[in-house]
């Protein structure tokens, strides 16, 4: 009996590792959307990735529609079918022209429907950013909007900031706002639950953690605040004001921000799907319109490319003035060496010595990616419809990309490679400095949801050669990066490039992969290598007072045998088996909101779920109360002192749970998450 008891207990200490993400034990991938690139939590590498052409591929390849053709029919449909994804839709632009659009897959798996580059409607996810910079720089050039004035002068109400220093239209077109992230309510599928951006952001302000202009934080709430600001100066609801702005003057009949999608659209729009092999998801209904709501067609963003590589003008039409877009094409922040920054609305890029400048865009099942060659005339666009099996989409998208810009534009000469023994002084001890445990400055710090930013943590180790260890996206494996000038690093074999900058608690690791946010060191009080070794510990000696509570009843009655316990005793054995259960329940009742992120389920985060949260954080005061009663019994005097060991091993455990609960905010009373 003892012995299935045991069993039981080492069960479901496993199940809570798993759930709970225990990374050092447990390999669990946390999923989470990207832009350019993967800005939130880690992208797991898939089981089967697509072969690409070589990504060093630099021979001479003309860029003509007989080359694509041939590379991309070597690529694409191979990728599908290995990754389990419906369909790609894609179009090369060059010289003002379409060279090459194509359709891959299905837009509908049980229809059989492909997918067409002229009629099958995607939605571009954070793509869709482009287009509000886009009005915003026109109500720019026409003085009704000033990029460095204080945003509460266009709004109706006030953004919430902890800091003195005003947030302007430049800090929320360069990612600086200083907002923290949130998921609540900025997606649903029912249309009965869509609230609007003006909602949102009245009753969903986030709060910043960085005062506005100093450190990246990639923020879907700024874009929204742009577009709501947008609609405030023009007069013009957000959708028809580019609607009648933007895509009238370019042509781009087959796009809109309406959300559902209008009714002449409806047949053609694309599913979306986690796996080609699962029925499709709803469409989805973004609350951030203005940050990814768009719906539209490759064909269409042809036109929108060819503009901004054309300096705003397309055929007889201007959307903007080229000084505008030039300045839109430069550099908006201070730059760190050779780090790529943020453009101003775009993603800054140098590839082989070109020019790139793009955005990415994913929504749950739709992914993007639109990259202009700006002093080549070409452009990029394709989007995919599923998230593949173990989210193998991020790989296909940077492996596509990769190929295309190594292929057409490679670097002139040969690759210049790392010297084997690093030229720069004091390189071991700068890979000590920047040898830590670091975090995303895009994260929830403030809500419940910080405990899946304790899972997430990112390491940055050290070799005694001088050298460093980087996880690198897509795979997130780390990847040896050397020095090559003073705190700026390399990838071996690679372009990607991390510089650090401060020192201390101040220091930041920037990174060539993402302008839009940075690392930050972890306080050491909130490391996942103790926090969650403490919580798993933790979780198993409760599991072992509740498991066993039951098992020895059940033994006493089987051998009809009394219990040993008695008087003071027995009263803190059942305080304390009280007390466990309490803490179990507890943790297994967080799972409900927890859970959703974990499967891609961020419609289930509403007001829906408040209640429920509440009657938790209330319950964290049971949790606090659980703590103080073991720290009770461990005072109490045993007879034998391997009783005392465990009831202070069974409070060491209690208070443990309060603290995990304290540092990942489960203690807290706040719904704005």
């Amino acid at each position: 009996m003892y012995r299935t008891a045991l069993v039981v207990v080492l069960a479901l200490i496993i199940i809570f590792a798993h759930i709970l993400g225990y990374v050092p034990i447990f390999a669990v991938a946390v999923p989470a959307a990207a832009e350019k690139v993967q800005t939130k939590l880690p992208a797991p590498q898939p089981s089967a990735p697509a072969k690409a052409p070589s990504a060093r591929d630099t021979g001479t390849h003309e860029l003509s529609r007989a080359d694509l053709e041939a590379f991309l029919e070597g690529f694409v449909p191979f990728a599908l079918k290995n990754a389990d994804i419906a369909g790609l839709t894609l179009v090369v632009v060059k010289d003002g022209q379409i060279l090459f659009e194509q359709g891959y897959g299905y837009a509908d798996v049980k229809t059989k429907r492909a997918m067409d580059p002229k009629l099958t409607l995607i939605r571009p996810g954070s793509t869709s950013k482009l287009f509000t910079w886009t009005a915003v720089m026109q109500l720019v050039e026409q003085g009704k909007l000033d990029l460095d004035r204080d945003i509460n002068d266009y709004l109706d109400f006030k953004v919430n900031s902890s800091f003195s220093k005003p947030i302007t239209m430049r800090n929320l077109m360069t990612h600086r706002a200083g907002f923290e992230e949130g998921l609540k309510s900025i997606l649903t599928y029912d249309p009965k639950q869509f609230i609007t951006t003006e909602d949102y952001l009245k009753n969903h302000r986030r709060p910043t953690l960085f005062p506005p202009g100093e450190v990246p934080a990639y923020s879907n709430y700024g874009a929204a605040l742009a577009g709501y600001i947008v609609q405030r100066v023009s007069g013009e609801p957000f959708e028809s004001y580019v609607e009648r702005h933007i895509y009238a003057p370019l042509g781009m009949t087959r796009s809109t921000f309406q959300q559902p999608a209008p009714e002449q659209f409806k047949a053609d729009l694309s599913q979306g799907y986690m796996t080609a092999s699962e029925p499709p998801r709803p469409f989805e209904l973004i609350t951030t319109a203005p940050a990814g709501g768009m719906s539209t067609t490759p064909d269409d963003m042809a036109k929108f490319m060819i503009a901004y590589l054309q300096e705003g003008r397309y055929q007889e039409n201007r959307i903007l003035k080229p000084e505008t877009v030039r300045q839109m094409f430069e550099p908006a922040v201070h730059q760190i060496d050779d780090i790529d920054v943020m453009a101003l609305g775009f993603f800054e890029e140098n590839r082989n010595g070109r020019r790139v400048r793009g955005h990415g865009g994913d929504t749950i099942v739709f992914h993007t990616e639109c990259d202009l060659f700006v002093d080549d005339g070409v452009g990029i666009f394709f989007s995919l419809n599923s998230r593949g099996e173990n989210d193998a989409v991020y790989r296909i998208r940077q492996g596509l990309f990769d190929a295309f810009a190594d292929r057409y534009f490679p670097s002139s000469g040969q690759p210049s490679a790392v010297p084997a023994s690093s030229v720069v002084p004091n390189a071991r001890e700068h890979a000590q400095l920047i040898a830590g445990r670091y975090q995303s400055s895009r994260r929830v710090e403030s809500a419940f949801m910080s405990v899946l930013y304790l899972l997430s943590q990112t390491v940055i180790s050290a070799n005694d050669d001088g050298t460093i260890n980087v996880p690198t996206f897509p795979a997130n494996k780390p990847k040896r990066y050397r020095e090559v000038s003073p705190f700026v690093w390399t990838e071996e074999g690679g372009q990607r490039k991390v510089a650090l900058v401060g020192e201390g608690s101040s220091r930041a690791v920037y990174s060539s992969d993402d302008p839009s946010s940075i690392l930050q060191p972890v306080p050491a009080w909130e490391s996942a290598v103790w926090n969650l070794s403490l919580l798993c510990a933790s979780i198993a000696i409760l599991l072992i007072v509740v498991i066993l509570w039951p098992v020895s009843a059940l033994l006493r009655w089987k051998y009809r045998q009394p219990s040993t316990l008695a008087g003071k005793e027995l009263l803190v054995t059942r305080v304390l088996r009280v007390a466990a259960l309490i803490d179990v329940v507890y943790l297994l009742a967080w799972i409900v909101p927890v859970s959703p992120i974990l499967s891609n389920h961020i419609e289930a985060y509403s007001d829906s779920l408040d209640l429920y949260i509440r009657l938790l954080q209330v319950g964290g005061l049971l949790v606090i109360a659980a703590a103080g009663a073991g720290i009770w019994a461990a005072c109490q005097k045993s007879q034998k002192w391997t009783t005392a060991v465990w009831h202070v091993l069974s409070a060491g455990a209690l208070v443990g749970i309060v603290w995990i609960a304290v540092i990942t905010k489960l203690i807290s009373f706040n719904l704005n998450y």
